[in-house]
């Protein structure tokens, strides 16, 4: 088993490989994904990359949110949400934790939110709370809260359905965000079926509020199969589906298996089993081939340091 440290920068480095790795099969469908064993930051010969202005190994829009979210929990100290939001804009406008600065694969919910963010409207009221306003972004980003978040279940439930705010303010995306950070803190406690624990834990975290209890009941929790799309319910089952593989490259390999939108559920399914196998157990070829990582190494030095205090 990976000690704790190498569990949490196994979550954040599998965040970012996941990403990495599915940005050339995006927008795919299932059936035009190359063989498991094709699969790579490079992908076949022959092969129709998206994106094919990007190099291999850039991390998309998924890990640049999640290091903004990092890099201002770590500097605030807190969760802030204006300052969360400022970082977004730095990102979108100039290319602030990006990959080679380079900024794309931007959602269309995320670019009006952050249009409306930088018009004036606060952070807490940018995010359209429309129902079919329940893409995966906000998702996609929130694992760092959990690598750093030191407060109790009840707390880390409450910022992630905060953080999400930002860009995705209908409670159904702000739901999902809080029972995938359980789930994902359920795997670094070590928890053999840490879903069912971290879905038992937002029942009762949920009890006191009906609405909520009806968005969980009704919409979230009834099995989905995987599609693979940029849903955030379907995001969070296809992800749940892909961590019944048994390794880090199991598992992000059947993640964009599943075709649509492959860097979001590798990402999200990566972290969790980064967070499951920790830094060593991610192939070394994926890590060395990871771009820019002079922009992760500081902030994860950083978010160790600090669990460690």
């Amino acid at each position: 088993m990976p000690d704790r440290s190498d569990r949490i920068l196994g979550g954040l480095h599998g965040l970012l490989v996941g990403d990495a790795l599915g940005v050339p099969y995006e927008f795919h469908p299932a059936s035009e994904v190359p063989a498991w064993e094709a699969i790579d930051l490079t992908p076949p010969p022959g092969f129709r990359r998206s994106h094919p202005h990007v190099p291999p190994g850039y991390w998309s829009d998924d890990g640049s949110q999640a290091l903004c979210l990092l890099a201002s929990l770590l500097y605030r100290g807190e969760l802030d949400l204006e300052d969360f939001g400022r970082r977004l804009l730095n990102w979108r406008n100039f290319g602030y934790l990006a990959a080679g600065g380079m900024v794309f694969d931007i959602g269309l919910q995320t670019s009006r939110a952050l249009d409306a963010l930088e018009s004036g409207v606060p952070a807490e009221e940018s995010g359209p709370t429309g129902e079919r306003d329940n893409g995966n972004g906000s998702l996609m980003r929130v694992l760092p809260l959990v690598l750093w978040h030191r407060g109790g279940d009840e707390e880390l439930f409450r910022d992630a359905g905060l953080q999400s705010l930002v860009t995705h303010g209908h409670p159904r995306s702000r739901l999902c965000c809080g029972l995938y950070c359980l789930w994902a803190r359920r795997t670094l406690e070590g928890y053999p079926e840490a879903w069912s624990a971290a879905v038992s834990r937002v029942r009762e975290l949920t009890g006191s509020d009906p609405a909520a209890q009806e968005e969980l009941e009704s919409s979230i929790l009834p099995d989905r199969e995987a599609t693979g799309s940029g849903y955030v319910v379907d995001c969070l089952h296809s992800a749940r589906i892909a961590l019944r593989e048994e390794t880090f490259e199991g598992v992000v390999k059947q993640a964009i298996l599943f075709g649509n939108d492959t860097d979001t559920t590798a990402a999200v399914a990566g972290g969790i089993a980064g967070l499951r196998h920790g830094l060593s157990g991610i192939p070394e070829r994926w890590i060395e081939g990871l771009a820019d990582r002079h922009i992760v190494e500081p902030l994860a030095d950083r978010l160790v340091a600090e669990l460690e205090s």
